[in-house]
């Protein structure tokens, strides 16, 4: 009997130690849980939060100041700037004439340009490019001497005056910072070279050595009088890489390198075309 007893003992001994153990296995199980449903209604709340965020993030870009409005505004600047810019073909207007004497043309134009006319084979209209009337001769460049015309070298250096105005004007419409700053002054126009050391250098030998060593911007004329005409050479080289940065910006290629009026023309031409506009 208490051998009976004895086993009793040991078995309910046996049974209450497995029911602590139970219970406390059930106890961290059940402060485990807690904590995993605690970080579920956190996360919840901070994934309610992110979606309230984007809800008025979307309503925002769809609101008055949203991506609808920015991009009615671009439109509108695009418009605006198509508005100026036809105002500068007014005012400064490229056009074709009679050719004269091809040696002594810095521009000259042609309906190759469009037509598509191979080089080397000799287009049917073959003309000289103006800008209100006035061309822009090679001679004044390469010749300057004490019996060049005076009246010649004056309307060239008016001639790159426009040019250099019209050229500011685009690039302010169309909010492109130009890669060779101007500086107005009607015919006593310049440019400023930022790193003559390496663009003069492919172009001309006969600037100082300081000048092309100083890190500070140099400024070229864009006239001949009074000044060395390979500057003013590189000038007019610098004005043409102007037209070319304008040009692709709105994705058109440059027609050449002495082609200033042609490339102004083509600039103006495009941003008044109907496929920019529609853009």
């Amino acid at each position: 009997m208490r051998e009976k007893l004895e086993s009793r003992k040991l078995v309910m001994g046996n049974m209450s130690m497995h029911s602590k153990v139970v219970k406390e296995k059930v106890r961290r199980q059940e402060e485990q849980l807690s904590t995993e449903i605690r970080s579920l209604l956190a996360g919840g709340n901070s994934l309610s939060e992110a979606k309230k965020r984007m809800q008025d993030s979307s309503r925002s870009l769809a609101g008055e100041k949203g991506y609808g409005h920015l991009k009615k505004l671009a439109e509108i600047i695009e418009s605006e700037a198509t508005v100026y810019v036809s105002q500068v073909s007014l005012l400064y207007p490229v056009k074709v004439v009679i050719k004269k004497a091809p040696e002594q043309e810095l521009e000259s134009f042609s309906s190759s340009i469009k037509s598509g006319v191979p080089d080397g084979s000799k287009p049917v209209d073959q003309g000289t490019l103006t800008i209100s009337g006035l061309h822009l001769t090679v001679i004044p460049f390469t010749k300057m001497s004490f019996f060049t015309d005076k009246k010649e070298v004056q309307r060239s250096s008016t001639a790159l005056g426009y040019v250099a105005h019209a050229v500011s004007l685009i690039a302010s419409y169309l909010q492109v910072p130009l890669r060779y700053p101007l500086r107005l002054g009607g015919s006593r126009s310049y440019i400023r070279d930022y790193s003559p050391s390496i663009e003069h250098s492919a172009s001309s030998t006969t600037l100082d050595s300081t000048t092309s060593a100083s890190t500070k911007p140099v400024e070229f004329p864009l006239f001949v009088e009074g000044q060395d005409s390979t500057r003013a050479a590189y000038a007019v080289f610098l004005l043409n890489k102007d037209l070319e940065q304008l040009l692709n910006f709105i994705g058109v290629k440059s027609l050449g390198p002495r082609q200033v009026l042609a490339n102004l023309k083509e600039l103006t031409r495009t941003i008044l075309s109907p496929e920019y506009i529609d853009m």
